[in-house]
């Protein structure tokens, strides 16, 4: 069977998934639908937002499904009548069975790890938190546990010591576009073998997860080694964001601080761990084993700012981080 006369379901709902939904449809394939998520406030307005994946497809005019639950028999019918072959998912969420079992062949999604490592709702993060060079992305069949399908395809893509989990998602774009159209096409011509994640899973020592990350999650430990916070602040920028106090002697109430982006600097030294010090309108925190340089932090009820622009407006006298 020739890929595109396919009949293609997508699933998906953020910028990463329109991005390759795009390029299925600049590649021609038969995207008879499209399945996000509904449209909900958000920010401080709490302005309605529409998914990205939605705000491509209204441009392609696509077909499009917002349902609040997967189950619901109105929707479970009008995803019957779209009668697709294969159903694509990209950043969604877990799928009931009536759902995933109902194309021909199949449904297939799209994580961004090299499964069976970092299964769970943030493999780019916790590569870069754990100080991993290589990930990758991985096509695999959907089944009833999370991210535990039989595997289709792989590849892998460097991390590099300054990548962050924003810059990391970026780099996995045009792979990922690449390895959904390679997926697809394998399918159409009937050479799927996919592999039970248990022949991979033999192979490694240590099986890592990845899973969803919460506000208290991102709150930086300044007494651990020095790297380990460097790597902990790339993995969560620039979302969810790592964060930490700033305390100053004397004061009650502490000042929330995000930090954005910083380097590691390994020196070793004497300073009390979470200090922060200035050295030519340069700002840095000691950590053990060096220090963090901090680049771009946002104070609590303050823009983000370059770390040389908020110290032209913010006033140091033995602050320090905890």
């Amino acid at each position: 069977m020739n890929s595109r006369d396919l009949r293609i379901v997508f699933m998906g709902t953020p910028e990463f998934a329109a991005h390759i939904l795009k390029k299925l449809i600049e590649e021609k394939y038969n995207i008879v639908g499209v399945v996000t998520a509904p449209d909900k406030p958000a920010g401080r307005g709490q302005k309605i937002q529409e998914p990205e994946v939605k705000k491509y497809a209204q441009t392609q005019n696509l077909k499009i499904l917002q349902p609040e639950k997967l189950k619901d028999p109105k929707f479970v019918d009008e995803l019957k009548a779209l009668k697709a072959d294969i159903q694509v998912v990209i950043a969604f969420r877990m799928l009931p069975e009536i759902i995933w079992q109902m194309p021909v062949h199949g449904t297939f999604n799209l994580h961004a790890s090299l499964l069976p490592q970092y299964r769970g709702a943030a493999p780019i993060n916790w590569a870069i938190i754990n100080g991993e060079n290589k990930t990758g992305l991985t096509s695999f069949l959907i089944d009833k546990e999370i991210d535990t399908g039989k595997i289709i395809a792989k590849k892998k893509i460097d991390i590099e010591f300054t990548d962050t989990a924003g810059s990391l998602h970026d780099k996995m774009i045009m792979p990922g576009a690449e390895l959904v159209i390679e997926t697809i096409d394998t399918i159409a011509q009937g050479k799927l073998k996919a592999i039970p994640q248990e022949m991979f899973i033999e192979q490694i020592i240590q099986l890592k997860a990845a899973p969803k990350i919460f506000k208290n999650d991102c709150r930086i430990n300044w007494e651990n080694e020095g790297l380990g916070i460097y790597n902990f602040i790339r993995g969560m920028s620039p979302f969810p964001c790592s964060w930490t106090e700033l305390h100053k002697p004397g004061d009650e109430k502490p000042l929330s601080l995000k930090i954005y982006e910083a380097e590691w600097i390994s020196e070793p030294h004497q300073k009390v761990h979470g200090s922060l010090f200035i050295i030519k309108n340069k700002l840095f925190v000691a950590v053990m084993g060096g220090y963090i340089k901090l680049k771009s932090i946002q104070l609590e009820g303050k823009k983000r700012l370059l770390a040389e622009e908020f110290l032209n407006g913010f006033k140091f006298d033995h602050h320090y981080l905890k």
